[in-house]
Protein backbone atom coordinates (compact mmCIF):
# COMPACT_ATOMS: atom_id res chain seq x y z
CA UNK A 1 0.00 0.00 0.00
CA UNK A 2 1.29 3.44 -0.93
CA UNK A 3 0.06 6.34 1.15
CA UNK A 4 0.83 9.88 0.18
CA UNK A 5 1.61 12.00 3.22
CA UNK A 6 1.87 15.76 2.86
CA UNK A 7 3.81 17.76 5.43
CA UNK A 8 3.15 21.47 5.47
CA UNK A 9 6.02 23.72 6.33
CA UNK A 10 5.64 27.41 6.69
CA UNK A 11 8.53 29.43 5.42
CA UNK A 12 7.06 32.54 6.97
CA UNK A 13 8.39 33.88 10.22
CA UNK A 14 5.64 35.26 12.46
CA UNK A 15 6.39 38.21 14.69
CA UNK A 16 4.37 39.19 17.76
CA UNK A 17 2.07 41.44 15.71
CA UNK A 18 1.30 38.64 13.24
CA UNK A 19 0.52 36.33 16.15
CA UNK A 20 -1.74 38.96 17.75
CA UNK A 21 -3.58 39.41 14.44
CA UNK A 22 -4.12 35.65 14.20
CA UNK A 23 -5.36 35.39 17.79
CA UNK A 24 -7.88 38.21 17.33
CA UNK A 25 -9.08 36.90 13.97
CA UNK A 26 -9.56 33.38 15.39
CA UNK A 27 -11.59 34.88 18.21
CA UNK A 28 -13.77 36.99 15.91
CA UNK A 29 -13.72 36.31 12.19
CA UNK A 30 -16.01 39.27 11.58
CA UNK A 31 -13.67 41.81 13.12
CA UNK A 32 -13.22 44.86 10.91
CA UNK A 33 -9.77 45.87 9.75
CA UNK A 34 -10.12 49.11 11.71
CA UNK A 35 -10.93 47.26 14.95
CA UNK A 36 -8.13 44.78 14.34
CA UNK A 37 -5.61 47.52 13.61
CA UNK A 38 -6.49 49.25 16.89
CA UNK A 39 -6.12 46.02 18.87
CA UNK A 40 -2.66 45.28 17.45
CA UNK A 41 -1.44 48.90 17.49
CA UNK A 42 -1.11 49.37 13.74
CA UNK A 43 -2.67 51.78 11.32
CA UNK A 44 -5.32 50.22 9.06
CA UNK A 45 -3.24 49.97 5.85
CA UNK A 46 -0.28 48.03 7.32
CA UNK A 47 -2.74 45.84 9.23
CA UNK A 48 -4.63 45.00 6.02
CA UNK A 49 -1.32 44.23 4.28
CA UNK A 50 -0.33 41.82 7.05
CA UNK A 51 -3.70 40.04 6.91
CA UNK A 52 -3.40 39.74 3.12
CA UNK A 53 0.12 38.32 3.50
CA UNK A 54 -1.13 35.78 6.09
CA UNK A 55 -3.93 34.75 3.72
CA UNK A 56 -1.64 34.47 0.70
CA UNK A 57 0.86 32.39 2.69
CA UNK A 58 -1.87 29.87 3.52
CA UNK A 59 -1.64 30.38 7.28
CA UNK A 60 -5.16 31.81 7.17
CA UNK A 61 -7.05 29.09 5.35
CA UNK A 62 -10.57 30.53 5.41
CA UNK A 63 -12.98 32.52 7.54
CA UNK A 64 -16.16 30.76 8.63
CA UNK A 65 -19.22 31.28 10.79
CA UNK A 66 -19.66 28.63 13.48
CA UNK A 67 -23.27 27.60 14.02
CA UNK A 68 -24.89 26.03 17.07
CA UNK A 69 -26.00 22.59 15.86
CA UNK A 70 -28.72 22.21 18.50
CA UNK A 71 -30.41 25.38 17.25
CA UNK A 72 -30.71 23.64 13.87
CA UNK A 73 -32.06 20.39 15.33
CA UNK A 74 -28.76 18.53 15.03
CA UNK A 75 -28.48 16.89 18.44
CA UNK A 76 -26.44 13.72 17.98
CA UNK A 77 -22.72 13.53 17.27
CA UNK A 78 -21.07 10.21 16.52
CA UNK A 79 -17.41 9.32 16.14
CA UNK A 80 -17.40 6.53 13.58
CA UNK A 81 -14.51 4.19 12.88
CA UNK A 82 -14.56 2.71 9.37
CA UNK A 83 -12.60 -0.40 8.39
CA UNK A 84 -11.91 -1.06 4.72
CA UNK A 85 -11.54 -4.39 2.95
CA UNK A 86 -8.41 -3.39 1.03
CA UNK A 87 -5.73 -0.84 1.73
CA UNK A 88 -5.26 0.44 -1.79
CA UNK A 89 -4.95 3.99 -3.01
CA UNK A 90 -7.98 3.63 -5.31
CA UNK A 91 -10.16 2.17 -2.54
CA UNK A 92 -9.27 4.99 -0.15
CA UNK A 93 -9.80 7.73 -2.77
CA UNK A 94 -13.21 6.27 -3.70
CA UNK A 95 -14.26 6.28 -0.03
CA UNK A 96 -12.91 9.79 0.58
CA UNK A 97 -14.72 11.21 -2.45
CA UNK A 98 -17.98 9.59 -1.35
CA UNK A 99 -17.93 10.96 2.21
CA UNK A 100 -17.03 14.46 0.96
CA UNK A 101 -20.56 14.59 -0.46
CA UNK A 102 -22.29 13.56 2.75
CA UNK A 103 -23.44 16.64 4.70
CA UNK A 104 -23.65 14.58 7.90
CA UNK A 105 -19.85 14.09 7.88
CA UNK A 106 -18.11 17.03 9.55
CA UNK A 107 -14.63 15.52 9.54
CA UNK A 108 -12.95 12.53 7.93
CA UNK A 109 -9.45 11.44 8.88
CA UNK A 110 -7.24 8.55 7.84
CA UNK A 111 -5.98 7.03 11.08
CA UNK A 112 -3.52 4.45 12.28
CA UNK A 113 -3.08 2.56 15.54
CA UNK A 114 -6.68 1.36 15.61
CA UNK A 115 -8.67 -1.29 13.82
CA UNK A 116 -10.26 1.52 11.82
CA UNK A 117 -8.80 3.01 8.67
CA UNK A 118 -10.93 6.17 8.79
CA UNK A 119 -12.39 8.14 11.66
CA UNK A 120 -15.47 10.24 10.92
CA UNK A 121 -17.18 12.90 12.98
CA UNK A 122 -20.85 12.73 12.06
CA UNK A 123 -23.70 15.01 13.14
CA UNK A 124 -27.39 14.13 12.76
CA UNK A 125 -30.76 15.03 14.26
CA UNK A 126 -31.26 11.91 16.35
CA UNK A 127 -30.67 8.15 16.54
CA UNK A 128 -33.23 7.43 13.82
CA UNK A 129 -31.43 9.83 11.48
CA UNK A 130 -28.13 8.14 12.35
CA UNK A 131 -29.56 4.70 11.59
CA UNK A 132 -30.76 5.92 8.18
CA UNK A 133 -27.37 7.50 7.48
CA UNK A 134 -25.55 4.33 8.55
CA UNK A 135 -27.69 1.84 6.64
CA UNK A 136 -28.44 3.89 3.51
CA UNK A 137 -25.13 5.65 3.03
CA UNK A 138 -22.09 4.46 5.00
CA UNK A 139 -22.49 0.71 4.83
CA UNK A 140 -23.37 0.89 1.13
CA UNK A 141 -19.98 2.36 0.22
CA UNK A 142 -17.71 0.03 -1.69
CA UNK A 143 -15.03 -1.49 0.52
CA UNK A 144 -16.56 -0.74 3.92
CA UNK A 145 -16.37 -3.93 5.99
CA UNK A 146 -16.62 -2.57 9.52
CA UNK A 147 -18.29 0.33 11.29
CA UNK A 148 -17.81 1.16 14.97
CA UNK A 149 -19.88 4.03 16.35
CA UNK A 150 -19.33 5.94 19.57
CA UNK A 151 -21.75 8.68 20.57
CA UNK A 152 -20.76 11.96 22.18
CA UNK A 153 -22.50 12.48 25.52
CA UNK A 154 -21.23 16.06 25.94
CA UNK A 155 -18.41 18.30 24.80
CA UNK A 156 -15.73 19.00 27.37
CA UNK A 157 -13.55 21.06 25.05
CA UNK A 158 -14.50 22.21 21.58
CA UNK A 159 -11.96 24.64 20.15
CA UNK A 160 -11.39 26.07 16.75
CA UNK A 161 -8.56 28.43 17.67
CA UNK A 162 -4.93 27.32 17.44
CA UNK A 163 -2.33 28.48 19.96
CA UNK A 164 -0.11 30.95 18.11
Amino acid sequence: MTIKVIFYKTHMKLDDTDKAILRHMQNNGRITNLELAELVNLSPTPCARRVKRLEESGIIDKTVTILKPQMLGLNLIAMVGISMDRHTHDRFITFENAVKNMPEVLECMVVTGQTADFLLKVIVRDMQHYETFLLNKLTKLEGVVGVHSSFVLRDVICRTALDV
